[in-house]
């Protein structure tokens, strides 16, 4: 009887069943639909036939004047239900192309909604989608800069994997905006604007197993102002909705208790500069009413990382201050998780972090646990040190910027969670 008992506790979980195909999200709109949904893009056009020569996309275009971008001409929209089914082409159960009357063939798959062009593996893999938001000022861009860096030069091989924008153009703009201007000259980003398109950085974490699916990675960066401003929110709410992950950042200075300490500490005045910042509960506020409190008991359950940015401001915090943290934290120590989350490690910054905020910002603190049900806590930093006048003048060295991010490849099942041995 024991040993059966025993056998009960020793035996696998049954392996997860591959589904023929996977819903997707639109990384331009965010709204969500099944691969047999969408439209196509014709391949060719042709000045005799009006039909299929250059012409407005009403529905592109109104996406695209949302974003304050300029309208185009562009070539037809292909309906799949106006094709045979001889015509239509697929590949694992999902639609991937069709060929019109004039047997041209087209694999430019559009979403339904937006008709933006949607990336090959769409409905092939997971559309797993992690949001970054946070009010203004508590660094996404720069946090989303780091996190991509880390996650190219190290994280990716530590996971037998590779990490790789999703087009030329996503590179070279994460490239030229973004990675050169802090990583080559030490130079700060200015603060997204909220009247401006952030367009949606795709990148794919591609694994070397080919039994292993790739995950798709969109980061949308939206402006902090809008974070608290309900109209703006609402363009976003599908994109909040249909994460599966958060990565919800909160400033130090966000906080009055620290932020008093920590200027008094390095003896500057606050003046006009705490104006900048707006407390975290106002963003969980937003949160709710814009996409939480739609949902089902008015929580959500996607996984959340909340993310203490500029954790190496902490470091002004004087030994009177120990009660919030300690000289010898976690917090100051970097730490690399390589095939796996080391859960003594994740265990004991979730701990200190969680601890750390309920003590400083209780109100945040209730507003989480109210809201959300599966959420832990992490302290990161981005560059390592504190920019003076927009400008680090030592050597960027990010610490534990991945960790969040590896804990939510965790909670989708993609790493697994132990002790170090």
């Amino acid at each position: 009887m024991l040993g059966y008992i025993k056998s009960l506790f020793e035996k696998k979980p049954p392996v997860k069943e591959r589904p023929p195909y996977y819903s997707i999200v639109c990384p331009f709109c965010f709204s969500k639909f099944e691969p047999e949904e969408v439209v196509f893009r014709a391949n060719h056009t042709k000045d005799n036939d009006d039909e299929f020569m250059l012409q407005e996309d009403r529905r592109l275009n109104d996406w695209r004047r949302k974003f304050h971008l300029s309208e185009v001409d562009v070539e037809a929209v292909i309906d799949p239900d106006t094709i045979p089914d001889d015509y239509k082409h697929y590949s694992h159960n999902v639609l991937i192309a069709v060929s019109d009357r004039y047997g041209e063939t087209t694999k430019r798959r559009l979403c339904p909604n937006c008709h933006n062009e949607l990336p090959i593996s769409s409905g092939k893999v997971p559309s797993n989608i992690i949001s970054i938001v946070g009010a203004s000022q508590v660094g996404k861009s720069v946090y989303m800069t780091s996190l991509i860096h880390t996650l190219q030069q190290t994280t990716a091989s530590n996971f037998n994997a590779a990490c790789m924008p999703l087009s030329a153009e996503i590179s070279q703009k994460y490239r030229q905006n973004y990675h050169e201007p802090i990583f080559e000259r030490g130079s700060m980003l200015q603060s997204t604007n909220p009247n401006e398109q952030q367009e949606p950085f795709i990148f794919q974490f591609v694994f070397k197993d080919p039994e292993q699916a790739p995950l798709m990675l969109v980061f949308f960066d939206v402006a902090g102002e809008g974070m608290v401003e309900r109209d703006y929110l609402d363009i976003y709410a599908a994109h909040i909705k249909n994460s599966s992950g958060i990565l919800f950042l909160v400033d130090p200075l966000q906080i009055r208790t620290i932020r008093d300490r920590i200027h008094l500490n390095l003896g500057e005045e606050e003046g006009e500069f705490a104006n900048r910042y707006d407390e975290p509960r106002e963003v969980v506020i937003s949160l709710f009413e814009n996409f939480i409190a739609h949902q089902h008991n008015s929580k959500t359950d996607i996984p959340t990382a909340i993310v203490l940015t500029k954790s190496d401001m902490l470091q002004y915090l004087k030994e009177e201050d120990s009660e919030y943290i300690q000289p010898n934290s976690n917090v100051f120590r970097n730490v690399v998780h390589k095939g796996y989350l080391n859960q003594t490690e994740f265990q004991n910054i979730n701990g200190e972090i969680s601890r750390f905020i309920e003590r400083v910002d209780r109100p945040f603190k209730d507003a989480i646990d109210v809201y959300f049900t599966n959420t832990a806590y992490f302290a990161v930093s981005a560059l390592g040190t504190n920019p003076i006048n927009k400008q680090v003048t030592n050597v960027i060295n990010p610490i534990r910027v991945d960790e969040p991010f590896i804990w939510l490849l965790h909670q989708l099942d993609y790493v697994v969670r132990r002790d170090a041995t």
